[in-house]
């Protein structure tokens, strides 16, 4: 087979590809963009230009839900990839309990949103177990999800709990995938167990740490139904976020308006996401 039927051949085959990608995201994605700047339901569409971002921009719990949305997502992305690698480490050492604690903390990530936030909801609840235990020790009942100095980073935590398991997956299997022979040529040489980390662990681990800090990240900016589920966005605009803004504009019937926000929604995220990671893809490349 020639070099030029080869190209042709692969180019085939690429073809079910490209077609399921233009289907399932690039016609969507410019539909959105059309729909965005339109009124429309499911019959007919009338053309408001950019009315719908104006009114988005002005709405009441837009800045609180921009906000919210910027301290949920980096809050949450910063423990993951931290608390995830410093866990992850630990269980990459011979202990016998490893296979017991990787299931445990993984378990939780099978769990839908909606089920998590109901059970988060009743044990948090001001009669709920957690209340209950810290009446029992003298303590006064915190108001964990009905009240704005709580409610946010209750949210944040449960996330952490929910979440972790799948960073740590992914680090275990990034260190894991480290040649046994750097370590080994190391501890010959004389280097700590924390130099062993700084000089060979953390730098191999680059790439890995990058999947975890995208995967976080764009979670983080695009969660709603957990907090929706724990909250409603209360008390107040205390735990609105953008998807939750958005959601409650379908409920209620605002389809371009909600359209523009799930817009606004794609440009943020890839305002942020895509630098990041082409930032960290360099200093990958450096190594």
């Amino acid at each position: 087979m020639s070099r030029i039927e080869k190209k042709i051949y692969t180019g085939w085959l690429a073809i079910p590809g490209i077609v399921i990608y233009v289907v399932i995201f690039v016609i969507p994605t410019f539909a959105s963009f059309y729909f965005s700047m339109t009124t429309w339901n499911l019959k007919t569409s009338v053309f408001t230009g950019v009315q719908n971002f104006v009114t988005f921009f002005t709405m009441a719990n837009t800045k609180a839900s921009l906000i919210n949305t910027a301290i949920y997502a980096f809050v949450t992305c910063f423990v993951k990839v931290a608390l995830g690698l410093l866990i992850a480490q630990y269980l990459c050492k011979k202990i016998k309990s490893a296979g017991y604690l990787k299931v445990m903390l993984f378990f939780p990530t099978l769990l839908g949103n909606v089920v998590v936030a109901i059970a988060f909801e009743k044990l948090l609840s001001s009669g709920g177990i957690v209340n209950q235990v810290l009446g029992a020790f003298g303590m006064e009942p915190v108001k964990w999800l009905t009240s704005s100095a709580w409610a946010l980073f209750t949210c944040v935590a449960v996330d952490i709990w929910k979440g972790i398991g799948t960073a740590i997956l992914i680090y275990v299997a990034g260190i894991s995938a480290i040649p046994a022979a750097y370590y080994e040529a190391a501890a010959i040489d004389g280097a700590s167990p924390r130099q062993i980390f700084s000089k060979i662990t953390l730098p191999l681990l680059v790439p890995t740490m990058n999947t975890v800090l995208t995967l976080s990240l764009i979670g983080g900016l695009r969660t709603y139904d957990l907090i929706y589920a724990m909250t409603g966005g209360g008390p107040g605009y205390s735990t609105e976020v953008l998807g939750s803004a958005i959601y409650k504009l379908f409920a209620r019937g605002n389809y371009g308006l909600a359209t523009a926000g799930y817009v606004i929604m794609f440009v943020v995220v890839s305002i942020i996401v895509f630098p990041l990671n082409s930032y960290v893809g360099k200093k990958e490349a450096e190594l």
